[in-house]
């Protein structure tokens, strides 16, 4: 195990490598890429790497790039690709073919505001766009959160029993571009922990098709057959949550990350780095007496309903705090969460960091004194509006 000074773009790149590395007495890697800002500098430092056993492919387009991905990946090759924002949308399309056609394809996101107007900075509005088409999705904290999961994202992607692709979600700029130590481990520790990737319905010498005209009732049963293994993901996470240790020395997170929250009377609920400043606020107000916990979703497809529902239970106020929003609804993690809050619980939405505007402790403070005098949930807020 080394220590490097890497960004989270870096990090992605390198878990990847070394994934790919693991896979060379196998049928290989290959990564398609195009570049879009804060996701370039993955593919960047992807294509400086050398690779005993693949290819990265340089491509006219994001859509193309998923392209190159779904024809390696039908091949039985490992394959990995980058992208943000506008360029996810440009490869939405093959994304959802990948997924339909159960391909282990690891994709990185840094998360980046969706335009017109053009925006660079981070918000989640553009992954969320796929929740419901059969991607696994995590969303990140760190940059060592970051590396972690896109090792464990080849060996859960290639699990026969999920055979999908996972996305692996670190905000643009906030972490694509922020440097931090991070525990590289050495190639041979890599190497045990991913086996050769075997994908069984890959294209051999016996003659078949992917991707062919479906009659309804077979539509029917393999949204249901991928919609089951989806909901498997949860407990092969956990297994893969073992072995990881094992191989690594350190554990990967929970689906759902808690912290102080067993007899907090407020719960605030977030996605990736917001739930890292959470746990600063939740220090702070505790020091002051307040019974206040907060929970970090860290994997948000499958959505890990019965972890999230018991660290609701017995809570007097619950702040959801998006950093996306669902036009026309509200924030997307606060819609599909406060159903599973106690009917005497108080669910507030709030919006923050829309287009990559900073959320800082004092933001979270003035929430929460928002929120505690409600005895009611009222429409999302702004965090401006606050």
């Amino acid at each position: 195990m080394t220590v490097e000074l890497l960004s989270a773009n870096h990090g992605a790149a390198l878990a990847a490598t070394l994934a790919a590395r693991a896979n060379r007495k196998g049928r290989g890697f290959c990564s398609g890429v195009y570049p879009i800002t804060p996701s370039t500098e993955c593919m960047e430092y992807l294509c400086q790497q050398t690779i005993e056993k693949g290819r990265v492919i340089r491509v006219e387009s994001e859509h193309s790039a998923m392209g190159v991905c779904i024809g390696t990946a039908a091949a039985g090759a490992r394959t990995f690709t980058a992208t943000s924002s506008n360029g996810l949308a440009y490869m939405f399309e093959n994304c959802i073919a990948a997924a339909s056609l159960r391909l282990p394809v690891v994709l990185a996101v840094a998360n980046r505001t969706m335009g017109p107007p053009w925006n660079i900075w981070a918000d989640h509005s553009d992954a969320l766009t796929l929740r419901d088409h059969g991607l696994i999705q995590f969303y990140c904290a760190d940059n060592q959160e970051l590396f972690d999961t896109v090792l464990c994202a080849f060996r859960l992607a290639e699990d026969r029993r999920v055979l999908m692709p996972v996305m692996v979600n670190m905000e643009g700029f906030i972490l694509s571009h922020t440097v931090a130590q991070t525990d590289i481990p050495h190639q041979a520790q890599v190497d045990d922990f991913l086996p050769l990737t075997d994908i069984p319905h890959r294209l051999d010498d016996v003659p078949h098709t992917l991707g062919q005209i479906e009659v309804p009732h077979q539509t029917e049963m393999h949204r249901w057959q991928h919609h089951n293994a989806m909901l498997d993901v949860l407990q092969i996470y956990a297994e893969i949550q073992k072995e990881f240790e094992a191989a690594f020395g350190r554990r990967l997170p929970d689906a759902v990350v808690a912290y102080r929250a067993e007899d907090a009377e407020t719960l605030i609920v977030s996605m990736g780095t917001i739930g890292s400043t959470a746990e600063r606020v939740v220090d702070k107000l505790r020091a002051e007496g307040q019974r206040v916990g907060a929970l970090r979703v860290r994997l948000f497809r499958p959505l890990p309903t019965e972890a999230i529902r018991a660290h609701f239970v017995g809570k007097k106020h619950i702040a959801a705090i998006d950093r996306n929003i669902g036009i026309g609804l509200g924030g997307v993690l606060w819609s599909e969460t406060r159903c599973l809050a106690d009917p005497a619980t108080v669910m507030q939405d709030y919006l923050a960091g829309l287009g990559g505007g900073d959320v800082r402790p004092e933001h979270l403070v003035k929430m929460l004194a928002d929120l505690v005098p409600r005895r009611s949930a009222g429409a999302p807020a702004i965090m401006e509006a606050v």
